[in-house]
C-alpha cells in the first residue's frame, strides 16, 4: 500500500535535508538527471531532471518531446515544526545534568514533544582538503527526553499550564559525565573529527515510529505528516505520469513553516529562476515565457485541518472535511489559501474525469488559519494556483494523524493533473485534455 510507503520515507526524513535526499533518491531511481545550479544547464526535450538548493529544497521537472510549453506544478514543503539546537549546545545543571539549549522551529504544539525518546538530525558542514563539505547526520538511536513536572509539583499541569520554551522544553542529554560529548557524537555520526566540523544546522526528531491503527485500519500516524504526505505523494504522482505537451514540474520548498523568506523558500526567486532557466535553456524568449505562464497551473499541497471529533465546534458549520474522504480544496477569502473560481473549476473537472474524491474546507469565519506556500510563490512566479491538502488531525504536534486511503487518492489526483493538458483560450477560459 502507498501508506507503507509514506511511513517509510518519512523514516528516512527526520529533517528537510533528509526529505530532500530521499526525494532526490526517488529521482535517481527514476533515472532523472541531475543539475547543478552554478552550471550551464544543456536540456534536451522528452527528458526529466531535478536540481536542489540548499540541500533542503528540489525541483524537479520534465520535458514535454517538442517545443517549450506551459508548466503544471505542484508545490509543497520539507520542514516541520521541531527545536533547533542552538550553536553551544551543552547546558550543566546542578553538576549532575546536560541538557541541549535550544530553540523553536515553527509553530509546534510544545508538550506533545514531552516523554518521548527522541534524537538529532540534520546537516554538519566538515572541512576537507579541497575545502567544505555537505554531509547529513541522523543519530539512530534515543538519545534525548524533554521530561515532564510530576503532577505533585505542578498541580496546574491540567488547567491550561503555560510552557516556558526557555525552561519546560531543554531536552535532558546525559548525566554530568555527558559534558563535552555532543559535537563527538556529532562527528562520529559524520565520519569526520570533531575539530573538522565547520557548521551545523541540527534538529530534534521524534524516535515514534509511524503506525496504522483503527478498527479498520483506517488511520495513519507519524511525526511530520504536515507536510511529508504531501510531499512524498507530489513526487510519487509526478514520477508515475504520462508525459504531455505541458511541463511538468514538482517543487518541494524548505522553510515554509517559518515563512518561507530564505533563500530555498518558496519566498525566494528558486522557482522563478529554475523555470526561466527551462525557457532559456529551450530557445524560448521572454515573451514565449510569459504567455506560457498563462496557461499553467499550480497544486499547493498542504495539508488541511480535519474536524476533530472531540472539539467539532472548531471547524466550520458546513465546509468541514474528514479523513478518508478524499483530496481538500482549501478556501480562504483573504487569500491565505489561493483557490479562487478558475482553480477550483479546473481542478473539479480533473479530479472528476479521474474518479477521485474531493472535499472543501474553510475556516470557521470567527479563526484565523494558517497560510502556506501557495500565495507566497505566486508572488514571484504569477500562475493560477489552487491550494489542496489532506485532511489530518493534529497538525504541529510531534506526532500526528491521518487518514490511510487519502494517500492513494492524492497520488491519483495529482497524477491525473499532470496528465491533463490545460491551455488558455483567453482570460478566464481553458480547455483541458487528457494526454
Amino acid at each position: 500500500m502507498a501508506v507503507n510507503e509514506l511511513i517509510r520515507f518519512i523514516e528516512k526524513s527526520p529533517s528537510a535535508f533528509h526529505a530532500a535526499d530521499a526525494l532526490c533518491a526517488m529521482l535517481d531511481g527514476a533515472g532523472y538527471e541531475r543539475l547543478q545550479e552554478s552550471q550551464k544547464w544543456a536540456l534536451q526535450p522528452g527528458k526529466g531532471y531535478y536540481v536542489t538548493r540548499n540541500r533542503s529544497s528540489v525541483i524537479a521537472f520534465t520535458l514535454p518531446e517538442s517545443g517549450f510549453g506551459p508548466f503544471q506544478m505542484c508545490a509543497s514543503h520539507s520542514d516541520s515544526p521541531t527545536f533547533k539546537i542552538k550553536e553551544n549546545a551543552e547546558l550543566e545543571v546542578r553538576g549532575k545534568y546536560v541538557q541541549l539549549d535550544v530553540e523553536r522551529y515553527g509553530g509546534l504544539i510544545l508538550n506533545t514533544w514531552m516523554d518521548r525518546p527522541l534524537s538529532v538530525a540534520g546537516r554538519v558542514l566538515v572541512k576537507t582538503d579541497k575545502g567544505i563539505e555537505t554531509r547529513l547526520v541522523k543519530v539512530d538511536r534515543d538519545l534525548l527526553v524533554i521530561p515532564n513536572v510530576a503532577i505533585h509539583m505542578n498541580r496546574e499541569v491540567n488547567n491550561g499550564y503555560k510552557y516556558n520554551p526557555a525552561v519546560d522544553t531543554m531536552p535532558l542529554f546525559g548525566a554530568a559525565d555527558a559534558k563535552g560529548s555532543f559535537k563527538k557524537i556529532i562527528a562520529d555520526t559524520a565520519g569526520a573529527n570533531v575539530d573538522d566540523i565547520a557548521g551545523a544546522d541540527l534538529y530534534l526528531y521524534n524516535r515514534m515510529p509511524g503506525t496504522i491503527w483503527g478498527a479498520s485500519n483506517e488511520f495513519v500516524s507519524c511525526g511530520r505528516l504536515d507536510d511529508l504526505e504531501c510531499a512524498f505523494t507530489s513526487m510519487k504522482a509526478f514520477l508515475g505520469a504520462k508525459p504531455g505537451s505541458h511541463i511538468n514540474l514538482c517543487a518541494v520548498f524548505d522553510n515554509e513553516e517559518v515563512g518561507s523568506t530564505t533563500k530555498q523558500g518558496a519566498h525566494s526567486s528558486f522557482l522563478s529562476d529554475v523555470t526561466r532557466r527551462i525557457a532559456l535553456s529551450l530557445g524560448a524568449g521572454e515573451e514565449a515565457y510569459l504567455a506560457a505562464l498563462t496557461s499553467s497551473f499550480m497544486l499547493s499541497a498542504d495539508n488541511a485541518h480535519a474536524t476533530h471529533p472531540n472539539h467539532p465546534e472548531f471547524s466550520d458549520p458546513i465546509n468541514q472535511v474528514y479523513m478518508n474522504e478524499g483530496i481538500v480544496v482549501k478556501f480562504n477569502a483573504n487569500q491565505k489559501y489561493t483557490t479562487d473560481g478558475v482553480s477550483e473549476a479546473v481542478f473539479h473537472r480533473v479530479l472528476s474525469e479521474a474518479g477521485v474524491p474531493c472535499q472543501h474546507y474553510a475556516n470557521r469565519s470567527d479563526i484565523a488559519g494558517g497560510g502556506t506556500l501557495g500565495n507566497i510563490s505566486g508572488s514571484h512566479v504569477s500562475i493560477n494556483t489552487l491550494d489542496i491538502g489532506l485532511a489530518q488531525l493534529a497538525m504541529h504536534s510531534s506526532y500526528e494523524t491521518a487518514g490511510v486511503k487519502d494517500v492513494q487518492y492524492m497520488i491519483d489526483g495529482i497524477r491525473a493533473f499532470y496528465e491533463t493538458d490545460i491551455t488558455c483560450l483567453g482570460d478566464g477560459d481553458y480547455a483541458l485534455k487528457k494526454v
